[in-house]
């Protein structure tokens, strides 16, 4: 794998070589200030092992005009809140004036009352820049250089997050990085990084107990060059003094692969279900080395039970995870199955313990209570938030958290934050102020829709529509070429994680199998099935084949009948209700002369869809119908011999189909896939709360088709 600089030229991901330079001279004599430090921010973000993601941040001291006045003034560039270092752009960085910054001094009234600093940020704006500052800001801001970073890399919190954290510090950087005691980050942290820069002004950087790595340069490329330096050093210690097996030694042997994806698949709806009741969850499998390593470790439960070090790690996973007990080597999944509710529950009293011990009189109130991060012995790791992209990243946090672990056990004993410490971090009042300044979810939000032909015009602009009101989508099709475009398109109005794809078809109950496993593993459920996949066909009776009648059958009716008994049955695992949504057609109401298997499929799907709406009621499982006409515009099914045989059938040209339909429809209006769209989402979303068996007409408006 590799990264792209700006100039195209390929770099090696660093890990592969254990932090490799990224650095294109060429390019950067090219940049100003400003541009050198997001290129600069780019490199470190893009790495895994240098910064998490959205952890960390950069800082520039730069000469600029003052917009009022003319004069050259210093300006700290410094990343904004909530942004994301590998993909931050130039409007990400919040920028304060230097002088203003040293006149807040006369404001600061101590430790107890540090928050309030946050507060004055805003008046040291420089050109009116809307990009908030972070609570970082002063750490940035107070070091005497004019290039600073502040990364959060696993071998260097792996030192921080020891026991005897401040001499192994002292030993293997000998003394070129100085280092603090834990503090939460602030105003008074900021002040003592000064203090300690001014006192030894030879150290290269800072190490923060518990939490981070500061670094420094005269220029950019030298702060950067100088991180990597540090991070490389720390990295090549742990490797020559860490004393092995890792985690204590293997306890377990790990599942194969197709058994441990397959486990999780039918965990995580069971698990989804009994998580989802406030605010539904999403959630995301990954059993990579490090994951499989630790879960099948003598330490596992001894080293999960300490927490995590680093704020930003609990700040996404909370303070520990939940390891459920599951024996690789005995697998019991109904045994396993059956544990869950004791073990969320004895979760939940021991979080709300916890609350409760350390909450003060002005915290918020308790949050949700459920784990974030599940592990499962010889199987790996399951992580649920209210995204997708927040359950994977969370996952990915944790991972940091365990090769921490790893590093620190290696060469010393790892140490947790203390809890209240841990408490007043996820507790802070500005990340509260943070979360209520959160968009409202969108209507869809945390839902799970699986498309049945997804790779069609229909099918697409079904996924647009769920994905624009915050669901997370699947698409299936037999046709890999229209899946893979399918998925290109969609990409930016959902982005990687909220889009999956699978190819199947849908006549064959195996590859049904596969459809469900394939929604669960990468989102955990199923909410929404909108059963869409078609095809088309015209002859007169005499004419219609026996292959042509079943063709029409297998996939309109049998097909529709397997996705739908795969999903319900989802679906009644989770417990969530749910809604499933037939993309059937006016000929299902309507018989068209020389049409007779595909009119009859079309039948048989608005009864199969009646018939399951009467057995998902008690069960809040909702199935309503859409009845397009003559969807012509982006079909597949148009695009072939249906349409050359419509003609035919109506004795017009084929160019001339779409204008006959649209003069025939009582409203003289074409009908497109959007309008589709817009009913099938009517019907997935809480709007139509209270309908079930119930059949929409989007035609256009054909007398035959009024239901009655």
């Amino acid at each position: 794998m590799t990264i792209a600089s700006p100039t195209g030229l390929a770099h090696p991901k660093a890990g592969q070589s254990r932090i490799a330079s990224a650095w294109d001279e060429a390019y950067a004599a090219t940049l100003d200030e400003p541009q050198l430090l997001l290129y600069r921010s780019n490199l470190l973000g893009a790495d895994k092992e240098i910064t998490n993601f959205g952890g960390g941040n950069t800082s520039a001291k730069i000469a600029m005009p003052d917009p009022l006045t003319g004069q050259t003034v210093e300006v700290l560039w410094v990343k904004g809140s909530g942004g994301d270092l590998g993909s931050i752009k130039l409007d990400g960085f919040a920028t304060l004036y230097m002088d203003k910054l040293e006149a807040l001094r006369s404001r600061y009234r101590g430790l107890e009352h540090e928050d309030e600093m946050v507060g004055y940020l805003p008046h040291c704006t420089y050109n009116l820049n809307a990009r908030a500052a972070s609570i970082d800001t002063p750490l940035h801001a107070y070091i005497p250089r004019r290039h600073v970073d502040h990364m959060h890399p696993d071998a260097v919190i792996a030192i921080a997050a020891c026991k005897n954290s401040r001499d192994l510090t002292a030993r293997i950087f000998e003394g070129e990085l100085g280092w603090l005691p834990w503090q939460r980050p602030g105003y008074d942290l900021g002040l003592k990084l000064e203090q300690l820069v001014r006192a030894q002004p030879h150290l290269k950087g800072i190490v923060l107990e518990g939490h981070g790595l500061f670094t420094w340069g005269d220029s950019a490329r030298e702060c950067y060059e100088n991180t990597l330096n540090v991070i490389r050093r720390a990295d090549a210690w742990l490797a020559a003094n860490s004393r092995t097996p890792a985690f204590g030694g293997a306890r377990y042997q790990a599942l194969p692969k197709a058994e441990r994806a397959a486990l999780a698949a039918r965990i995580m709806p069971l698990l989804r279900g009994k998580i989802s009741k406030g605010e539904y969850k999403l959630g995301h499998f990954d059993d990579s080395q490090a994951v499989l390593d630790f879960v099948c470790s003598n330490d596992l439960a001894a080293l999960a039970a300490l927490g995590t070090s680093c704020p930003d790690h609990f700040l996404r996973t909370k303070i520990r995870p939940l390891v459920l007990d599951f024996s690789p080597q005995q697998p019991d999944l109904a045994a396993l199955e059956a544990s869950l509710d004791a073990a969320l529950e004895a979760y939940r009293q021991d979080y709300a313990a916890y609350y409760q011990r350390c909450a003060r009189p002005n915290s918020p109130a308790m949050r949700d209570p459920n784990p974030v991060i599940y592990l499962i012995p010889g199987v790996g790791m399951l992580s649920f938030a209210k995204d997708k992209a927040t359950a994977r990243i969370a996952g990915e946090f944790y991972i940091n958290a365990v090769n921490v672990m790893r590093g620190a056990n290696g060469v010393d004993s790892y140490v947790g934050l203390p809890e209240q410490e841990a408490f007043d971090i996820e507790y802070w009042l500005l990340e509260e102020a943070k979360l209520q300044r959160m968009p409202k979810p969108k209507s869809l939000a945390g839902r799970i829709a699986l498309v049945t032909g997804g790779g069609g015009g229909i099918g697409q602009a079904v996924a647009r529509q769920l994905l624009a009101e915050g669901a997370c989508v699947m698409l299936t099709d037999i046709d890999q070429s229209a899946l893979d475009s399918a998925q290109q398109s969609l990409l930016k109005h959902g982005g990687p994680d909220a889009i999956g794809v699978v190819r199947a078809d849908i006549t064959s109950e195996a590859d049904v199998t596969t459809i469900l496993n394939s929604v669960a593993l990468r989102f955990g459920g199923i909410d929404l099935l909108v059963s869409n996949a078609g095809i088309a066909s015209a002859s007169p009776l005499q004419d219609t084949s026996l292959e042509v009648w079943q063709r029409n059958l297998s996939v309109l009716a049998t097909g529709y009948f397997l996705v739908s008994r795969a999903a319900f049955s989802s679906m009644l695992t989770q417990g969530l209700g749910g809604s499933i949504v037939y993309v059937a057609s006016k000929n299902g109401l309507v018989a068209s002369a020389g049409a007779s298997a595909y009119c009859t499929a079309k039948a048989a799907e608005i009864h199969l869809a009646r018939c399951i709406a009467l057995e998902g009621a008690p069960h809040g499982i909702r199935v309503n119908v859409v009845n397009p006409d003559a969807v012509i515009r982006g079909s597949r099914i148009w695009d072939g011999k249906w349409k050359e045989e419509r003609a035919a059938s109506n004795k017009i040209e084929a160019d001339d189909v779409e204008e006959f339909y649209r003069q025939r429809s009582m409203l003289k209006r074409s009908v497109l896939p959007e309008d589709i769209a817009e009913a099938v989402y009517f019907f997935a979303s809480e709007k139509s709360a209270k309908s079930t068996g119930n059949i929409l007409n989007v035609d256009a408006g054909n007398a035959g088709a009024f239901t009655r």
